[in-house]
């Protein structure tokens, strides 16, 4: 089974948006691992997103992070990364499908909601940013055999 970090920013906490977004993803069959709710530190913030440090929309997009709590999760499913990225939708809501979780609840490219891992390396990263292997709970659910064959 293949994991996956997902990040509800500030801006759907704030929202409201936190059981939305959950729902859509257990109704889709993927499993809920861990999650937590918090304001990130700026080192986290910058493990995150170490690949944008230097990038000059940097500045501003940890102060957005870091201005509200988070709810951070780990989810795990046959694909999840790739799953989690189509229900999430594109990173820039004018380009997002309706039906999406950025299409339907975002507006702007610098307030779209929710992060989710790119890909598993990237997923196995973020992970381990913010979780230790001892805070994911792994158990069998009663619909496995009704989502796998």
């Amino acid at each position: 089974m293949e994991r996956s970090f997902v990040m509800i920013k500030p801006d759907g906490v704030s929202r409201g948006l936190v059981g939305e977004i959950i729902g859509r993803l257990e109704k889709r069959g993927l499993k809920l691992l861990a999650a937590r709710l918090e304001k990130l530190t700026p080192e986290r913030v910058n493990s995150q997103y170490e690949e944008h440090l230097n990038k000059p929309f940097f500045p501003s997009l940890r102060n957005y992070i870091m201005s509200g709590p988070c709810f951070l999760m780990v989810w795990e499913g046959r694909g999840a990364v790739g799953i989690i990225r189509t229900i999430v939708g594109k990173t820039n809501p004018v380009d997002a499908a309706p039906g999406t979780i950025r299409g339907d609840y975002a507006l702007d490219l610098g307030r779209n909601v929710v992060h989710s891992s790119d890909s598993p390396e990237s997923g196995n990263k973020e992970i381990l940013i913010h979780f230790k292997e001892t805070e994911l709970t792994s158990y069998p659910r009663c619909s496995d055999p009704w989502l796998y064959e």
